[in-house]
């Protein structure tokens, strides 16, 4: 039925984890701002721990959508096959993020989800989380807050394969990690990409040779310093202007090392 994506699709039992309420990831994912009884709530329905190796499915586009999942370590893509067969990257997710959130509106999945290195991720049953949303005004408003910042970031997707030139649109790029790893208290400023230069590329809409180029060009002027895949940014404030960005908070220094 999948053709080529046949194997690897993500299958088997939650391992032994810990519960919401001792995750380090709470203060950025769904349990956040939450009490000790509503946390409790949501442990009691949730699944935790589930482990996928490096190019294993999470769920295919099609798929009746029976949950959603939170990443607890590792990386994934989401994709959508063209008309022509082709693969096109939509998203990349990291840890304390949600995936599979347009099955809350539908009965199937509208995208592929792959892990990108081997990772963990938490299951949490629509029905059930429907159910708890219901009695827990907290907790819906925490969703609705996911899902507005999940819309927002698809939105400034758009302007920027819409509106930007290649340079612009990598220049967003890396202002996104940069954020995503400032809001968990690491360096916004040096950091690894988990993701593929060809998955970067796909998402970008530029060719890999492209991308490459790109890459080089910010690493000799000074921008970047790029080792495989590390990066470190250099020159902050010539980024922010290229991606037409405010950087509205304190830049992190910090690297654990």
């Amino acid at each position: 039925m999948f053709g080529q994506y046949a194997s690897k699709v993500f299958a088997g039992p939650a391992v032994q984890g810990e519960s919401c309420s001792i995750c380090g990831l709470a203060g950025i994912c769904i349990p956040r701002g939450l009490s000790q009884r509503e946390l409790e709530a949501l442990d009691s329905i949730t699944k935790y721990k589930h482990e996928l190796k490096k190019d294993d499915f999470l769920f295919h586009a099609g798929n009746i959508a029976t949950s959603i999942y939170t990443v607890r370590s590792g990386s994934f893509k989401t994709t959508i096959n063209n008309r022509d067969g082709s693969e096109q990257v939509t998203g990349f997710f990291l840890p304390g993020e949600l995936i599979g959130l347009d099955g809350l509106g539908s009965n199937t999945y509208t995208c592929s989800t792959i892990a990108l290195e081997n990772s963990t991720i938490c299951e949490i049953p629509i029905d059930e989380f429907d159910n708890l949303c219901a009695e827990i005004t907290n907790l819906r408003h925490q969703v609705m807050r996911l899902i507005g910042n999940t819309l927002s970031r698809h939105q400034q997707m758009i302007l920027v394969l819409g509106k930007m030139s290649s340079e612009e649109r990598f220049a967003s790029f890396l202002i996104d990690l940069s954020r995503y790893h400032q809001e968990r208290g690491f360096s916004s400023i040096e950091f690894s990409l988990t993701m593929q230069r060809r998955d970067i590329a796909n998402y970008l809409g530029l060719a890999v040779e492209s991308l490459s180029r790109l890459i080089s060009k910010f690493h000799d002027r000074g921008i970047l310093n790029v080792n495989r895949r590390n990066i470190k940014i250099l020159d902050w404030d010539w980024l922010c202007k290229l991606a037409h960005a405010e950087h509205k908070w304190q830049i992190n220094r910090r690297v654990d090392l």
